[in-house]
């Protein structure tokens, strides 16, 4: 009912569903490497007829453009074959990208739809945010999501215990100043300074010949037994294979920086995209213009 009251009409309402259902699908898609070779296919077809039917496309010219984009070299466009971990990667972006775009469009209808022109002393807003994450395997989403909540945790500490005593100095009250041992800054600032977590991965994207190895030793390089808050990781026998660890304020973490390079680029299959903009479900088509919007933004620019 409040999807209705907002004003989405039932196409809307079913592309929107659609496009959730289509987006939940693409972890289901499965890929192995051909026989002799490093090239990526397709395991099975029934996800991406799933997808394909819920996207308005052709699942097997979506198969075709996952394992063989087209990809301009020059002033021409070649077709390049894929491995199985950037066929998986790609997905994922893919998956990804329509969800952001979704979401940020429904945003801006609501917004549009509850604006009045009267003046306003308060107003209502939301903040939605992911928990803290600790896994078995934590990858560079479990980063980003994790130094989300240090940033905010930060916050409520600087409101709540320094700025509130501060407060008491100012109105005269009578009051021993009290360090409550909740400054995050050395995890945060290990993060996002420059030389730190971001900032070295950030430079490794722009490097050619960077890889795991080459990222992994930079950050050792330039952290491991320089601040408390970034560690060697011990995993217990038999648990993920880490790289290196962060002291959070919810718990120590360990990271594996596997794929971090590809997945910072946040690269989208162009041959995939342009499929969108074609759709025969309007919304898709209407978040995926034929223009594509200029420059390239990383993972690491969002935070």
């Amino acid at each position: 009912d409040a999807i209705t009251i907002l004003g989405f009409s039932n196409d809307e309402k079913m592309a929107i569903y659609k496009l959730t259902g289509a987006v939940m699908h693409h972890g289901n898609l499965k890929f192995k490497q051909k026989q002799r070779e490093e090239q990526a296919e397709s395991d099975g077809t029934e996800v991406a007829d799933k997808i394909g039917y819920l996207l308005g496309l052709n699942s097997a010219e979506l198969l075709k453009c996952l394992c063989y984009p087209r990809v301009k070299v020059g002033n021409e466009y070649v077709t390049k074959g894929q491995t199985v971990p950037q066929v998986y990667n790609a997905v994922m972006a893919l998956a990804k990208s329509i969800y952001e775009r979704m979401f940020l469009w429904m945003v801006i209808r609501i917004n549009e739809m509850l604006d009045t022109k009267n003046p306003r002393q308060f107003y209502i807003g939301v903040l939605d945010i992911a928990g803290f994450e600790i896994f078995d395997y934590n990858s560079m989403e479990q980063l980003c999501i994790n130094f989300t909540n240090e940033k905010l945790q930060q916050f409520f500490n600087h409101t709540m215990f320094v700025l509130e005593q501060e407060e008491y100095k100012k109105e005269g009250i009578v009051w021993a100043f009290i360090d409550f041992g909740m400054d995050l800054a050395a995890c945060i600032e290990l993060i996002e300074k420059p030389l730190g977590i971001f900032s070295i991965l950030e430079e490794e994207c722009m490097f050619p010949k960077a890889s795991d190895t080459t990222f992994k030793n930079k950050l050792n390089d330039q952290h491991l037994g320089k601040t408390k808050a970034y560690e060697k990781p011990k995993p217990a026998k038999g648990k993920a294979e880490a790289h290196f660890s962060l002291v959070h304020y919810a718990g120590t973490v360990d990271y594996n920086i596997t794929g971090w390079l590809e997945k910072n680029k946040d690269p989208l299959n162009d041959s995939v995209i342009q499929m969108y903009g074609k759709s025969s479900v309007k919304l898709l088509a209407a978040l995926y213009p034929a223009a594509p919007p200029e420059g390239k933004t990383s993972i690491k620019s969002k935070y």
